[in-house]
């Protein structure tokens, strides 16, 4: 495998930015609204790189928190905490494009299909149109588990709402909300294959911390990993991507594991086209490598936490750059 150097480090100006927002979030009950998703990105990039944080969004309308049995810890257990802290430190420092959804993931999950839905949760009309041309199953073993396009419970402590999902409340945040995220986030993935050739989606994620390891031998218990990249198996991105990020990690004594227990989800499934040179990787985070004990408010281990990772992007950023140029070769032959 040809040498492939990290680029250089490129920091973006405020006036070298462009922002802009898509979908949009019901803030009251008098219409009100706010962006569901904003992207900022250089004018130009260095690397043909897409951060995208789709679980951290914290814009919960007040009829949101009031049909919650219990608004804090439900926010708490759905959220991503803070990882877009992580991510817009990522952007910073590489120049990468960031895709931040505002949209919290208790009103709709991002990584899930428009149909994963568990209709017992729907008011009125939910099984009997739940195989319409729109939404064709509805059947998703994730629905069932109660953590669907809307969650509906959480493991040791039960239903998360008061009352039943209107129908054209669903609706309504799947055209606002979904639809424009992934509308948005493929048109965003094609252009910049169409610049470099090649494209990489880092879908970023936190995590619970996990539990440590028997290894087996001798029965020592190996560290539990702080990071978990995930690429459906081998499905969404080229081995040579994975096997460089675990290269890098393993330089910064970083415990990784690969897929397990997160093998990536909706997303990669949807974005990932490694025949058209598009690349996904799922990185989840222990969340307790840049969070307070209680899982909750940020600490000073945000910075040094994004450095690191930062270096995974130039990375991972180098790797894909020379998918591009390699795929563009034969052509350029022709």
């Amino acid at each position: 495998m040809p040498n492939r150097s990290a680029p250089a480090r490129k920091r973006s100006s405020a006036d070298d930015l462009v922002t802009r927002r898509g979908g949009a979030i019901s803030a009251d009950k008098t219409g009100g609204e706010s962006a569901a998703f904003i992207h900022v990105a250089p004018r130009s990039m260095p690397l043909p790189v897409l951060v995208a944080v789709p679980h951290a969004g914290r814009a919960y309308p007040a009829e949101i928190l009031a049909q919650m049995r219990d608004a804090e810890l439900s926010q708490l257990r759905l959220e991503d905490r803070h990882i877009d802290s992580v991510g817009v430190e990522v952007a910073r420092a590489t120049g990468t494009g960031l895709l931040v959804a505002h949209a919290p993931r208790a009103m709709l999950d991002l990584n899930r299909a428009a149909d994963d839905v568990d209709w017992d949760m729907v008011e009125g009309k939910g099984r009997s149109f739940a195989k319409t041309r729109s939404y064709p199953t509805g059947t998703n073993a994730r629905a069932r588990s109660g953590l669907g396009l809307v969650p509906r419970r959480l493991p040791g402590f039960g239903e998360i709402w008061r009352s039943r999902l209107q129908r054209e409340e669903l609706d309504r945040r799947i055209a606002q909300i979904h639809r424009p995220y992934h509308a948005f986030l493929e048109r965003e993935l094609e252009r910049i294959r169409d610049s470099w050739g090649a494209a990489l989606l880092i879908d970023l994620h936190s995590m619970p911390p996990l539990r440590r390891q028997m290894t087996g031998a001798h029965d020592d218990v190996a560290s539990a990993p702080q990071i978990v990249l995930g690429d459906r198996f081998g499905a969404s991105c080229n081995p040579s991507v994975i096997s460089r990020a675990f290269r890098y990690l393993e330089d910064q004594g970083c415990v990784a594991a690969h897929n397990r227990p997160y093998s990536g989800g909706y997303v990669l499934d949807r974005h990932a086209a490694r025949r058209r040179n598009i690349h996904c990787v799922q990185v989840e985070v222990c969340r307790s490598t840049y969070l307070d004990a209680s899982l909750s408010d940020p600490t000073d281990a945000v910075n040094p936490l994004a450095k690191m990772l930062a270096g995974l992007v130039r990375e991972l950023g180098a790797e894909t750059a020379g998918l591009g140029a390699d795929s563009q070769m034969p052509q350029a032959a022709e």
